[in-house]
């Protein structure tokens, strides 16, 4: 979706400031309208004109989130004078002032930016129009460029300290629809969450009408591929997430964490630093440091190849990282004493430093810290957060030196676990990082022993099966009867399925494989049935119901009946997955200010790039029969091309201009 841009401006003829007749509707749709679909927009102007203090409830919701509001001055209106003030105190940025001659200047919008265009005789001047309607456009997309300079509007510019509210504080409860919608979307965006399907965020994210929505679904996007371990797509969120919105400090805390898991650790506390230096007291992101800082003195010690001895004697010698570790997970539970995580990290690197160099200098601190550990881990209410509250009091025993406690200890989170292999499999790997080291041998190995007794009676979790590489694929149906400029004759069948077939040869197709497509006559039915034929898994991925679906991309086609059959047969076949149906995932398709909707067959293939990609990048092939033709929009066969040739360079084209 395109962002969203809202007008202010007189309606009907009104005087403008030297008394003369001016056509203010003209204006909007000859001059200000075009200029801003130029500038890539989707606009909306408020339908009627209300008294002083007469606000429409829409009005002002749009005052609030549109991603840009476009001012006209050019008459004394106080109405738009009103709504100019509602969005400079609800927002820093986003406003264009744009007017026509004016007797004077205002004051307060003296030093405003703004564009003067021309009029004759009240209505744009057909001489200048065609550079009034790009120079309006360039200041509109230098506006949005530059979101996050300095703020434009002046009670921000006056009040540096001044915040602005979160968006969602500002619901206004009587924009039924807005927020209606909204719901809507936020449920769906919940629900692929919870479902581990990024890639469906990701096209809710796309249709977002507004800045501050796109963010909160591309950081939610971010989060759910890096939970499945895609962390170059990851970044691409987490970085448009930042971009949207530099001042977010749960984006800018998860680029961090998705750089640290690519091994950029310098980039990753470049982050943090930054964050530390306009927010000293975060303690989340003193702690992501600290963890940055831990992982990097094990890193230095911890080598497959070393004797215990070894490992012992670097993770000493190493004591300048252990420090930096000590010091950043200390400063994050100064900052927030009930913050047991960071607390007990803290406590326990500071124990290592004492057994590793035998300097007694965090004895008393760690003695005066681990009481307020333990009685912020015994407040810990939340049922979800038990398991690790209590095994943090089972850490402290360790400390001790008490078995008995340990066991005990241990075995009270055991049972607040819920059966969860990872969180037990991951409080039993930095047992044994401790054990690598030689601290604490008898409290560690009874911990260790707890842990793998309670391992031992669960079943872990089968690995969710990832493929070697997936294929994507896009293609021409089979031409209806009767077709005025052939495109794929019925005839040219036997030529493309060889094409097709030859192509996932020499990508080395294999079962290892996934295979994504809409199931469509012709091209795409011809992929999957190259890929069954392989054993390679195939995932339709529907634009429409199943019924309608068949009507409209099945049926039509020269044969149309033998095509059902196939398709059929194709998706009974137990290599080929249920069919993902988009409405039933993603709900109804996203409609513009004009109540336009959006092209399913382009909004689905969207979802069959974000599905791809969000299985790994580097497993991306996208295979193609396509004749070149067709605009170069998002969901076409084109932009597809280019998403995964700028990401892999994985692309196959087989033209059908060259094929017959």
């Amino acid at each position: 979706m395109k962002l969203h841009a809202f007008v202010a401006m007189p309606f009907g003829t009104k005087p403008d400031t030297y008394g003369k007749p001016t056509d203010f509707d003209l204006i909007y749709s000859s001059l200000i309208k075009p200029a801003l679909e130029l500038a890539g927009l989707d606009i909306i102007r408020a339908d009627e004109e209300k008294g002083a203090g007469d606000i429409l409830v829409d009005m002002f919701q749009e005052l609030l989130m549109a991603d840009l509001v476009l001012v006209d001055l050019t008459a004394d209106n106080p109405n738009v004078w009103y709504e100019l003030g509602v969005r400079h105190a609800l927002r820093s940025r986003g406003v264009v002032l744009v007017n026509g001659p004016r007797a004077s200047k205002p004051f307060d919008i003296y030093t405003n930016r703004k564009y003067t265009y021309a009029l004759s005789n009240g209505a744009p001047d057909p001489a200048r129009l065609e550079t009034d309607i790009r120079k309006i456009a360039e200041m509109t997309r230098a506006t949005l460029a530059e979101w996050h300079g300095n703020p434009i509007s002046p009670v921000y510019s006056l009040l540096p300290n001044l915040v602005e509210p979160d968006w969602k504080t500002l619901r206004i409860g009587k924009a039924r629809e807005f927020w209606a919608n909204y719901d809507d979307w936020a449920a769906l965006i919940e629900r692929a969450r919870k479902a581990g399907h990024p890639e469906d965020i990701l096209v809710l994210a796309d249709e977002a009408p507004v800045t501050a929505l796109r963010v909160e679904a591309r950081l939610k996007a971010g989060k759910a591929l890096l939970k499945g371990r895609h962390f170059n797509f990851a970044l691409e969120q987490l970085e448009l997430a930042c971009a949207f919105d530099p001042a977010n400090v749960d984006a800018a805390r998860q680029h961090g964490v998705c750089l640290q898991r690519l091994g950029r650790l310098d980039d990753a506390r470049a982050i943090y630093k930054k964050i530390l230096a306009e927010h000293p007291s975060d303690v989340e992101t003193w702690s992501l440091l600290g963890r940055l800082d831990k992982d990097t003195w094990v890193e230095a010690w911890n080598r497959k190849d070393s004797s215990a001895e070894q490992k012992r004697d670097d993770a000493g010698y190493e004591d300048a990282l252990l420090l930096m570790a000590i010091d950043s997970y200390a400063t994050a539970y100064r900052h927030a004493p009930g913050h047991y995580y960071s607390g007990i990290n803290a406590v326990t690197l500071m124990h290592l430093y004492r057994d590793l160099t035998g300097k007694p200098r965090f004895d008393a601190e760690a003695a005066s810290m681990a009481g307020g550990i333990a009685w912020a881990a015994a407040c810990q209410q939340d049922e979800s957060e038990l398991f690790w509250a209590k095994a943090t009091l089972g850490d402290l025993s360790i400390l001790q030196g008490d078995p008995l406690a340990v066991g005990s200890a241990y075995k009270a989170a055991i049972a607040c676990a819920d059966k969860d292999w990872f969180a037990l499999d991951s409080t039993l790997s930095q047992l044994r990082l401790l054990a690598a080291i030689g601290f604490a041998p008898d409290t560690v190995a009874a911990g260790i022993a707890t842990f793998e007794r309670a391992l031992a009676r669960l079943q872990p979790p089968e690995q969710e099966w990832q493929p070697e590489k997936v294929f994507l694929f896009s293609g021409h149906m089979i031409d209806t009867p009767g077709r005025k400029e052939a495109r794929f004759p019925a005839d040219k069948e036997a030529i493309a399925a060889a094409a097709i077939d030859k192509a996932l040869a020499d990508l080395g197709a294999s079962d290892k494989d996934l295979a994504l497509t809409q199931g469509a006559s012709g091209g795409d039915l011809l992929f999957a049935e190259a890929c069954i034929a392989r054993n390679i898994k195939v995932q339709l991925l529907l634009p429409l119901p199943e019924p309608d679906f068949i009507e409209q991309s099945i049926l039509p086609a020269d044969g149309g009946e033998v095509w059902r059959k196939r398709y059929y047969t194709l998706r009974d076949n137990p290599l080929c997955q249920p069919p993902r149906v988009m409405p039933e995932v993603l709900g109804p398709l996203p409609k513009d200010s004009e109540g336009k909707e959006m092209n399913p067959f382009e909004r689905c293939n969207l979802w069959l790039l974000y599905s791809t990609l969000a299985k790994g990048i580097a497993r991306t092939r996208f295979l193609c029969l396509w004749n070149g033709g067709g605009g170069d929009g998002p969901g076409g066969t084109e932009h597809m091309m280019k998403e995964v040739k700028k990401r892999t360079g994985q692309v196959t084209w087989l033209d059908t201009r060259k094929m017959w």
